[in-house]
């Protein structure tokens, strides 16, 4: 099973903002690491971001069971189905990656604390720094 672990911040909410998505398979061994900046946007949007840059990298990599773990409990939960996606400003981004989550076949959501998502932050901030270059 590959994992792809995501996450998303601003500097400010709204603010500077950057995404990262960490996918390792089975054994550990990194696939991919992604990062990107956003310019100003929510930290919500930004977690969006990331989670979409995960699903689009498994979706063209031809995987067809993902586990996905984030820090966002409102992501996850969203993704779930048990919250509602009650901001208009979500709303494009939840249905982008729920036409890849139904693209790629087999997903799962599940949410982890921040220090085990650490490398997906690391990314964030990488992608945050970028709003700067």
């Amino acid at each position: 099973m590959i994992t792809a672990y995501f996450d998303g911040g601003s500097r400010g909410n709204p603010g500077p903002a950057g995404w990262g998505a960490y996918i390792v398979d089975d054994a550990g061994t990194v696939l991919a690491e992604l990062s990107g900046a956003l310019g100003t946007a929510t930290n919500n949007v930004a977690e969006y971001h990331g989670l979409i840059a995960a699903l689009q990298w498994a979706a063209d990599h031809d995987v067809t069971a993902l586990a996905v773990k984030g820090d966002s409990l409102l992501l996850v939960e969203q993704m779930r189905g048990n919250y509602r996606v009650k901001n208009e400003g979500l709303k494009p981004l939840y249905l982008r990656a729920k036409m890849l989550v139904m693209q790629i076949g087999n997903v799962s959501f599940s949410h982890v604390p921040r220090e085990m998502n650490k490398d997906a932050d690391r990314l964030s901030n990488v992608g945050m720094d970028g709003n700067t270059r």
